[in-house]
């Protein structure tokens, strides 16, 4: 802007000189000569152009002339021609200094260097510029309550409000409290998402309606946008002076009430970046005179728990205010405010719900996400759900467009022939008529009858149901809502297959716990209660985690998905706090449990309590409420849900039964038949589960599964899963791997005790052969595409070998892995 300016004053300077004939801004000298471009001299004119830059940039506080400081001097030359030109075309001095002064601030801004520091005397037009902004900091103080308020009132008479619905008592109370005498300041209590300040807009939706008595026909509701109020205020007393001045405007109006949402957010704000030691004065303490005169008529919103923190501490400030309670809605209620709504979102998404979705997302939100309420949760599932449908239909319409831009020519030209034979048919059977109403029809049916598949375009609405809806809340929650998939049904008729592949002779632990999978995902289980509380009893080594594993891996997606407590950590009276989090006071305090954090951020997940015998007493009192009502309040006071949780605990106690039973023939044992067998064993442990347990938990478990003790046949298929592990972290080193049967049934007879179960199996396959193995793979007797061996030799030792080394007899090697 300055070169420009700059480069206009040079040339009329020297067209100037041109017509005197004196030639010297030419670049001549007197005598024709030329002179070098730092000998040319500067004209009268230019030469006050320089002057006013220099006295604006000393006066501006730079020591330098920018050339910002020039267009300022171009502007301030009265004869300058520079100066008329940009008069003529509107410029405004003031507003040129102002952008001057902005310029070089950012500049200096960006290099990182320091403003200059101004002196108390100011140039023309630096007195101008500080001029204006003293008459706009003044205007933003006339109107500091439209800067920091937004009027709720005009925002319904235009319509930009959505409608509120089902909140016609609450609006009527505030009403009721507003035209009082005194304290006629309506503060609404509620949980968040309740619909708080969808009252006040309701309020201000029935004013600009003018269904309100006389005395509120006039009034506004603005706002209050607290962020924006304390937003910048670095200096003592300046948020103060803000709200000294919003007061003034306030009592100055006449016609305002104020909303305050989040008001809580207000008390303490005068001491915020001060240390709280008192030196700033609390806003609250500025309102109180306010709100007991009158002269300030307020909303105010905020929750139980920040009412009670802060307001209850101060009575001062409470009894100015009349609480309102604002409840949750009902379900009933929370579908027909989504039905008010849905015009509104069905306008924004170009989409269609169903009144079937509107119930799915009330429903499934109640039911799933119990963290947060309702009409907040529905409100958000049908806006996702508006949006995952439009991106769906812009998906399905952009592959379309591609699907017909990718067509061959021929197949344009077969769809056209289609067309022109189906035409030939209808006139054919056209001419057949005489009557010229039904050629009419004919071709009316002909036009409405099949053609080019058309494109879709924006305007074409997608419709939400209620399986979208579904597939929202599963996202959310991580619980699979949505019906049940043709996979899914076969995985789940699958279940106890699948289980059975990695839990050996246990068949009716994995009936009992498939069948309750089962209830659950069908709907068919208690909607309040656990998917399952079950106890698995049995000896150590059976299967007990394993199953609970495997469960976790086959339908919960991976065995992480499990969430395993060791019940031995907690054999101590004060270690129950670890699982709902520890009491106020206490050190953890607002860190959350283990058991209750972890559900919260994974609902849907196996807990396994291993070895609940070994907790402490206290812990089972805590299983109670779980088991019976699917839920547990932590140390916060936050419930945490267990609904869609299966529960598994682990004991050892009856094992000292089962296994005796197993040995001698005494009690369930004598029987032949399998199911009395397995029917005594139960009674037996529950007799020991009875003297253990208290009888509340145990009836409050579903069911109690006894696991049977390993034989030698079981032995046998574990260990082909142990042999198979061990195949795959050889593959990965590109080597196969061979055993005999000789070795197998040497681990079996080596590696079975009844007593003990399959982890004696496990440190056996460990010492045979894994052990060798790595020292071979270590020694480098083995390459990538070999095949490990193991084989008994003459004494009956296991040795391993590289097949390629060694010729091997069939019948040795017939188990290969």
């Amino acid at each position: 802007m300055a070169r420009q300016a700059v480069k206009s004053i040079w040339h009329t300077d020297t067209d100037d000189k041109e017509e005197n004939g004196k030639g010297n801004g030419s670049g001549l000298g007197p005598e024709g000569a030329e002179v070098s471009a730092t000998d040319v001299p500067f004209s009268p004119s230019t030469k006050r152009v320089f002057e006013a830059a220099v006295e604006y940039s000393r006066t501006m506080g730079y020591n330098y002339i920018a050339p910002e400081h020039i267009a300022v001097g171009l502007f301030t030359v009265d004869d300058g021609s520079a100066g008329r030109v940009l008069k003529r075309l509107g410029a405004n001095a003031n507003h040129l200094a102002a952008v001057a002064i902005t310029r070089l601030e950012g500049e200096l801004a960006k290099d990182g260097r320091d403003l200059p520091r101004r002196p108390h005397e100011k140039a023309p037009a630096a007195k101008a510029s500080i001029a204006r902004s003293s008459q706009r900091t003044g205007d933003q103080k006339k109107n500091a309550l439209d800067q920091f308020c937004v009027d709720l009132t005009a925002l319904a008479s235009e319509g930009r409000i959505d409608p509120v619905i089902g909140r016609d008592t609450e609006v009527q109370r505030i009403i009721q409290i507003l035209s009082r005498r005194t304290k006629n300041n309506p503060i609404l209590l509620g949980e968040a998402g309740v619909g708080k300040t969808a009252i006040a807009e309701g309020l201000a939706i029935k004013i600009a309606e003018g269904n309100v008595p006389f005395s509120l026909l006039t009034k506004r509701i603005m706002s209050l946008d607290i962020g924006l109020l304390i937003a910048g205020a670095k200096e003592r007393g300046e948020l103060e002076g803000r709200v000294t001045t919003l007061l003034k405007d306030i009592k100055k109006s006449g016609n305002v009430i104020v909303f305050i949402d989040e008001v809580h957010t207000l008390i303490g704000s005068g001491t915020v970046g001060r240390g709280n030691k008192g030196s700033g004065l609390d806003i609250a303490n500025l309102l109180k005179p306010s709100l007991g005169r009158g002269e300030l008529q307020c909303i105010a919103s905020t929750t139980m728990d920040e009412y009670r923190l802060h307001f209850e501490k101060d009575k001062a400030l409470a009894r100015r205010f009349q609480p309102v309670l604002i409840a949750e809605p009902s379900q009933e209620d929370a579908v027909h405010i989504l039905l008010g709504l849905r015009e509104k979102y069905e306008s924004h998404h170009k989409c269609r719900y169903t009144s079937e979705a509107i119930d799915a997302a009330v429903h499934l939100s109640a039911r799933y996400i119990p963290e947060r309420y309702l009409p907040d949760k529905a409100i958000d599932l049908i806006d996702e759900a508006g949006s995952r449908a439009r991106m769906e239909a812009h998906k399905r319409r952009k592959e379309e467009q591609t699907s017909i831009l990718s067509k061959s020519p021929s197949d344009y030209w077969q769809e056209i022939r289609a067309v022109q034979n189906m035409h030939e048919l209808v006139l054919a059977s056209s001419f057949k008529e005489k009557d010229d109403t039904s050629k009419r029809e004919e071709d009316s049916r002909f036009t409405l009858g099949p053609s080019l598949p058309s494109i879709p375009t924006d305007n074409d609405a997608s419709v939400v149901g209620p399986e979208e809806i579904a597939v929202v809340a599963s996202l959310w929650s991580g619980i699979p809502v949505q019906k049940l998939t043709a996979d899914e049904r076969v995985l789940l008729l699958s279940l106890d297959e699948q289980l059975k592949k990695r839990v050996v002779g246990q068949d009716e632990a994995v009936v009992a716990i498939s069948r309750a999978v089962k209830r659950s995902r069908v709907g068919l289980k208690d909607p309040n209660r656990p998917i399952a509380a079950m106890l698995f009893c049995g000896p150590t080594g059976v299967g007990k985690t394993e199953l609970a594993k495997a469960l976790a891996a086959c339908y919960f997606g991976s065995e992480s998905a499990m969430l395993r407590l060791d019940m031995s950590e907690y054999m101590e009276r004060h270690a129950v706090s670890k699982l709902i989090g520890s009491p106020p006071g206490y050190v953890g305090y607002g860190e959350g449990g283990t058991l209750t954090e972890a559900i919260r951020r994974k609902p849907f997940t196996v807990v396994l309590l291993d070895e609940i015998e070994k907790a402490h007493p206290d812990v089972f009192n805590i299983l109670l409420q779980m088991f019976e009502d699917g839920h547990l309040t932590d140390s916060q006071g936050r419930r945490v849900s267990f609904k869609n949780s299966l529960i598994v605990m682990t004991s050892n106690v009856g094992s000292t039964a089962i296994v005796k039973g197993r040995q001698n023939s005494f009690g369930f044992f004598i029987s032949d038949d399998v199911s009395a067998s397995y029917a005594g064993m139960k009674a037996l442990v529950m007799e020991e589960l009875k003297a253990y347990f208290r009888p509340e938990l145990l009836n409050r478990i579903d069911e109690v599964v006894v696991f049977r003790p390993l034989e030698k046949p079981q032995m046998l298929e574990i260990l082909n899963l142990m042999l198979g592990e061990v195949k795959e972290r050889l593959t990965s080193l590109g080597i196969s791997l061979e055993v005999s049967e000789a070795v197998m049934d040497l681990i079996c007879q080596q590696g079975f005790d009844r007593s003990y179960g399959a982890r004696p199996l496990r440190r056996t396959v460990t010492h045979i052969i894994e052990d060798p193995l790595s020292e071979s793979v270590l020694s480098g007797d083995y390459k990538p595409g070999d095949v490990a061996i193991i084989y008994l030799d003459d004494s009956g030792n296991p040795v391993v070998t590289n097949k390629s080394r060694r010729s091997v007899h069939l019948s040795d090697t017939s188990s290969v892995l």
